[in-house]
């Protein structure tokens, strides 16, 4: 719960008159009669009026394509509900509705390189791209595989494929071949187009073994382009375009299986062929996202076009107030999510702020260093980042001007209170910061920001517009506020997942969504109301803590070790002792820092006193890392399973996977 009555920040006059979600509600009020006041009051109406609401919002957005008469039909499964049945539209038609020599991708990487690509030639690239996706056999419905570092040829590769109907799916070359042959290797793709190697942190890493090892495994694929990972990732470099190099796929290329070609000769090879954007259903498959793969198989989650289309254009809109001509950054990779949900930011004709290596390279604020020489607008990052920063004693603002900057958005795991403080405090105090949380699952976010609307410490602002979000008990009951339960969704909404790859009776997807709640959506959330209308995320539910019987969400012991600086990271897990659970808290330790007896009952106070006796863990164990995932989440579940000693599944998920041993090996839990 917030530890204020008071809001941290409260938005000026000015800019709630500015905001689209001001333009939207004063639109809507207009044409259909209704007063809304407040984004309450709209979002009981996104709900109650479903296809009233979004019918309305594809107009005010500008969505291209042919909408149809229909905007909504329920059914008595979620999953049979449709939006637009009618429809006909190719996304990539509103995505790249501008056609001017203004910046439509801004190019930096770790090491300076710099290059701006104008949404004219942006134009370009995607279509010779999708050319050569057709003279390559790729049509509508196959699928193409990029293993690519977030750089310009990742972009051009969605785009084009999405322009003649064929499904994207994506990782990051920092994945291993077994993660990556666990990801392609269940959706069968007919192209891969994977980069020679990549920099990160100051380090040159080689990829031609790895893309050899990936090929062989996977059967499917007829053709494979091989990006450069100097000329063709990093384009402003005029050192690495003025000499000859290698031609990678010679090195690659072998007597049997599929083709091989270099980013430049494929792109040659569409010069020509004409690849007009194709309109299809709106639920046309669009994207392949991928579970972190942590307790089992990664789960293909099959997104529709027009579904996520209308969904990131509501949460950049509405949400974020992302205008055109706005400057928007995301710190991820390929292999996250908030990939795509950056890529969609263009369909409000933002610029995106495109950023290749690692975010402390080479110093901890490069990445701040961005919003002064680019303009930023819209600065993403991970709960973790911001954290981290805080507890080094970081101040972005000195030096900085940061004038540009009118919203920070936080996700990947919940954002502390005391973070929220450093944001207004060191960063800029009339920003405004938006803790958003979602999932791969939905491409999107259940609970997010409101431009409009307070800003109160430790809080999520409220439910997403058009999204029936709702907290459950044990009993399936709505909680009452101040009561923790799980995030669950009531209603249909545009970015249900389609389904799974590979699970045609629906039966996986049912396993994990809709078991728990029949016909309601159980996101795996533990999450609470607020007195403020907001919400408060403390952890996953499948990793909660249940000592005596209570539960406990994670994010609850997390947020009291934020006020000891002899504490850099932790992991808590329930180890199962004579059939009851016993709460095991894992402790990285500062540089210096020891773990005294003293600092020990320090923290076991703190969490008596602001939580409850209940959550006093039962030991508390130093440890040099814990695990987390390549977009920086937590891997409880990992470690529970390596203390009780059971296989831990989908290591290759895991940044850290060799930091397991410090859990299995410890020498206080023999």
């Amino acid at each position: 719960m917030s530890d204020r009555d008071e809001p941290i920040w409260t938005p000026s006059p000015s800019r709630v008159a500015e905001a689209h979600l001001t333009t939207f509600r004063a639109r809507l009020s207009e044409r259909i009669g209704l007063r809304f006041p407040d984004t309450p009051t709209l979002h009981e109406f996104s709900i109650r009026e479903m296809g009233r609401f979004w019918e309305e919002f594809w107009e005010f957005a500008g969505v291209i394509g042919e909408r149809g008469r229909v905007a909504f039909v329920d059914a008595p499964d979620m999953r049979d509900a449709r939006f637009f049945p009618e429809a006909r539209l190719n996304v990539t038609e509103t995505l790249l509705a501008r056609d001017d020599d203004a910046p439509a991708l801004l190019l930096a990487g770790e090491d300076g390189t710099r290059a701006s690509v104008s949404w004219h030639d942006l134009r370009e690239l995607v279509a010779r791209a999708a050319g050569a996706l057709q003279a390559c056999g790729v049509g509508v419905g196959d699928v193409v595989a990029a293993w690519l570092p977030n750089s310009l040829p990742a972009y051009v590769t969605a785009l084009a494929a999405a322009r003649i109907g064929a499904i994207f799916t994506s990782a990051s070359p920092e994945f291993g071949v077994a993660a990556v042959v666990d990801r392609f290797g269940q959706v069968a793709p007919r192209l891969l187009v994977a980069v020679s190697s990549y920099r990160y942190a100051g380090h040159h890493y080689d990829c031609a073994e790895k893309i050899r090892a990936v090929v062989s495994e996977l059967a499917s694929l007829r053709h494979v382009v091989v990006v450069d990972g100097v000329a063709d990732v990093h384009p402003g470099d005029e050192a690495s375009r003025s000499s000859p190099g290698t031609r990678p796929h010679r090195l690659l290329a072998t007597p049997s299986g599929p083709a091989f070609s270099s980013w430049s000769d494929f792109l040659e090879s569409g010069v020509g062929v004409r690849a007009d954007p194709v309109r299809l259903p709106f639920d046309t498959p669009q994207f392949i996202l991928y579970s972190s793969g942590t307790t089992g198989p990664p789960k293909c989650i099959i997104h529709r076009a027009g579904g996520l289309l209308l969904t990131h254009l509501k949460e950049h809109k509405l949400h974020c107030d992302v205008r055109p001509g706005d400057r928007v950054f995301y710190y991820t990779t390929t292999g996250w999510m908030m990939w795509n949900w950056l890529l969609g930011a263009l369909a409000s004709g933002a610029t995106l702020v495109v950023y290749d290596g690692s975010p402390t390279h080479p110093t901890p604020l490069s990445l701040f260093d961005l919003v002064d020489e680019y303009g930023i607008t819209l600065f993403g990052t991970s709960a973790r980042y911001l954290d981290t920063l805080r507890r080094a004693g970081h101040v972005p603002a000195s030096g900085r001007s940061l004038a540009t900057l009118r919203t920070i958005t936080s996700t990947g795991s919940p954002l502390a209170a005391e973070a929220f403080d450093w944001v207004y405090q060191a960063v800029k105090p009339d920003v405004h910061l938006a803790s958003i949380s979602g999932g791969t699952d939905i491409c999107g976010c259940f609970v997010l920001g409101d431009p409009t609307r307070p800003v109160y410490r430790g809080e999520i602002q409220g439910p997403a517009l058009g999204m029936a979000v709702d907290v459950f008990d044990e009993e399936g009951r709505p909680a009452a506020v101040g009561q923790t339960g799980e995030l669950v969704c009531t209603r249909p909404f545009p970015s249900l997942p389609l389904g799974f790859w590979g699970d045609p009776d629906r039966s996986r997807y049912t396993a994990a969504y809709f078991s728990r709640y029949p016909g309601v959506w159980r996101h795996g959330d533990w999450i609470t109301r607020t007195h403020h209308g907001g919400l408060v995320i403390s952890g996953r539910s499948d990793a909660t803590l249940n000592p005596g019987g209570v539960r406990i969400g994670t994010a609850e012991i997390y947020r009291q070790l934020d006020r000891f600086p002899q504490i850099t990271d932790a992991v808590a897990i329930g180890r199962e002792v004579d059939g009851d659970q016993r709460i095991v808290l894992f402790v990285v330790l500062a540089p210096g820092a020891q773990l005294t007896e003293d600092l020990v009952e320090e923290i076991k106070k703190a969490i008596r006193t602001n939580c409850s006796p209940r959550h006093v863990p039962a030991r508390i164990l130093a440890v040099p890392d814990v695990p987390r995932t390549h977009s920086g989440k937590i891997a409880e579940l990992a470690v529970r399973d390596v203390v009780h000693g059971r296989p831990v599944r989908g290591t290759e998920a895991l940044a850290n996977p060799e930091c397991l041993a410090y859990f299995r090996d410890h020498p206080e839990l023999a």
